[in-house]
């Protein structure tokens, strides 16, 4: 049976799932980075598809909506008579050399970042940072300057998003590898209840596969952008469930 009709089977098929106990361990830990490339596909994306149209949205707004300005000696300089306010669905972009917009007025944004007479914020989640102007010393930034930063960034996402993919894949595979042995230490615990002659290595391989059908399930709900309740408990216990059906399957150790 091949990786991938292991794959399939190990979704609903406890009987199956115990035959790879006696497989060689490379195939196993192959299977787990199979298993966690395809967990990872939604995630890089949604990131993927997010950083473009950031870039897009950044490029767009900065050269139609905004106006010439510099920022120069620690000020915002634009010629500009009143706040400008852009509100997308989820991010705030507030630009202000009047002065009449200051860091207190941001509180209530959860999303946004503002340029102000004398400070830049970011505010991310309800965490609101600053920065003055007033260190960038010897530096003048101008409306052309950030839109050439913009489009340098756009020209390497070729790089970024790879190297970003790969940062999340060797993430995810770490947490997975850390999920199967742990629940290989449930393992021993259920194999003792069942009376099953099962070495530590065995039940490795048994919940590597084991793990299949909550990953596969929760990485269509991120397909969907689908929150599930409670995912973290769901995970654990069909993944604990799923691995006792498989040990299950194992003869009893004979008895003396």
């Amino acid at each position: 049976m091949n990786i991938f009709q292991q794959l399939f089977k190990s979704l609903y098929s406890p009987k199956d799932i115990a035959s790879t106990r006696f497989q060689g361990i490379g195939k196993t830990i192959l299977y787990v980075f199979l298993l966690t490339l395809v967990s990872v596909i939604p995630t890089v994306s949604y990131v993927s598809s997010a950083i473009n149209n950031g870039i897009e949205t950044a490029a767009h707004t900065v050269d139609k909506e905004l106006p010439d300005f510099s920022i120069e000696n620690g000020e915002l300089s634009a010629d500009q008579e009143e706040p400008i306010y852009i509100e997308d669905a989820d991010f705030t972009i507030i630009f202000d050399s009047t002065g009449e917009v200051s860091e207190t007025d941001l509180e209530g944004y959860q999303n946004a970042f503002a340029l102000l007479q004398n400070e830049f914020v970011l505010i991310a989640g309800g965490t609101l940072d600053t920065y003055d102007y007033s260190t960038l010393t010897d530096l003048t930034i101008t409306k052309d300057s950030i839109l050439e930063v913009i489009h340098s960034v756009d020209g390497l996402l070729a790089v970024i998003i790879p190297v970003l993919a790969l940062t999340i894949y060797i993430f995810s595979s770490g947490i997975k590898f850390i999920e199967i042995t742990i629940l290989a230490l449930f393992g021993l615990f259920i194999k003792n209840v069942t009376s099953r002659n099962l070495p530590y290595r065995q039940l490795w391989r048994l919940s590597a596969y084991s793990v299949t059908l909550p990953t596969i399930f929760f990485t269509i709900m991120e397909a969907f952008q689908t929150n599930v309740p409670n995912g973290f408990l769901i995970n654990w216990f069909v993944s604990i469930i799923m691995l006792y059906l498989t040990v299950r399957e194992i003869p009893q150790k004979a008895k003396k």
